[in-house]
């Protein structure tokens, strides 16, 4: 299972086995003793390109979990009491990073002078494997099957905007007034449509407006500046409300919620340094404290 997975995530059986540290005929003979056990083929292999088959498709995830299982047992039983040491390199959003990560791995270091962390902050989904990234952090509600996530918070929104806007356009008194509004939106997430809870139902709202940008931090500084109405996370929109710099607004009709998660590829055997880190993340983001300053 291990050769299996290291094939599809270095993309070659050259590359796995030199991952491996194991001849590439060996791969082949691994691959070929896993495609016997399940009974089907795995992955087609041309001289170009390897890809998976549907029942390799089906194979992967569950090889996945059985490995991630293993390294837990693994390291359930080898110095229970040991720290973790090593470094860590993280990949998150520069909001997310900025307003609430970099503080907790300041935190975490402090707790274990043994680790350390790269913290890489970025504004696209970056490959694991090819990027060298132990841990991920990514708001979304759309996992990639092939990666273990570990869900840390909730993520809400709040739509908002400041006093001088308000008093400039009004203010909407449902979703379905934004279209009159200019808002702010982000490239990747709600970038021509907005949706709300409303008792039972979603409502999906057009919106549209003059700026439009790949980080929800700049679309938070914006908004303070009365250039129009945004829906932000409530990691970043929280501070900008209580301080009332900016104005939550249609509170009765919340926007679709996201999850903050923890995304890594599966190993063989997790180090211990990376399942610190996502019970320590989980612990102090697990139940969203940004949301009570709004």
């Amino acid at each position: 299972m291990q050769v299996f997975v290291e094939v599809v995530d270095r993309g070659s059986l050259s590359a796995a086995a030199q991952r491996l540290d194991m001849s590439r005929a060996m791969v082949s003979r691994y691959l070929a003793e896993l495609e016997a056990w399940v009974g089907a083929r795995l992955l087609h292999r041309t001289t170009r390109r390897l890809s998976l088959t549907p029942a390799g498709a089906e194979t992967l995830p569950r090889c996945r979990r059985m490995l991630d299982l293993m390294g837990d047992m693994h390291e359930a039983v080898a110095a229970p009491d040991a720290e973790p040491r090593g470094q860590l390199r993280v990949s998150v959003s520069l909001s997310f990073g900025a307003a609430q990560l970099a503080g907790a791995v300041a935190d975490f270091v402090d707790r274990y002078p043994g680790a350390s962390v790269d913290l890489q902050l970025v504004d696209r989904i970056v490959n694991l494997v090819e990027d060298g990234i132990d841990l991920a952090v990514r708001i979304t509600n759309e996992l990639d099957p092939n990666l273990i996530a570990r869900k840390l918070a909730p993520c809400r929104s709040a739509v908002c905007a400041a006093p001088a806007y308000l008093k400039a356009h009004g203010t909407p008194a449902r979703p379905e007034d934004l279209v009159k509004h200019n808002c702010l939106t982000h490239t990747h997430f709600g970038k021509s449509l907005w949706r709300f809870r409303r008792d039972a139902e979603w409502v999906d709202v057009p919106v549209s407006g003059s700026i439009t940008a790949n980080d929800a931090l700049l679309l938070a500084r914006t908004a303070v500046r009365g250039s129009g109405i945004a829906m932000l996370p409530t990691y970043l929109a929280g501070p900008e409300i209580a301080a009332g710099r900016l104005v939550p607004l249609l509170t009765g009709t919340p926007p679709e919620e996201l999850g903050i998660y923890g995304v890594y590829a599966s190993r063989r055997q997790m180090p211990l340094i990376l399942r610190t880190m996502l019970d320590f993340l989980a612990e102090r983001f697990g139940d969203a404290p940004w949301d009570a300053r709004t």
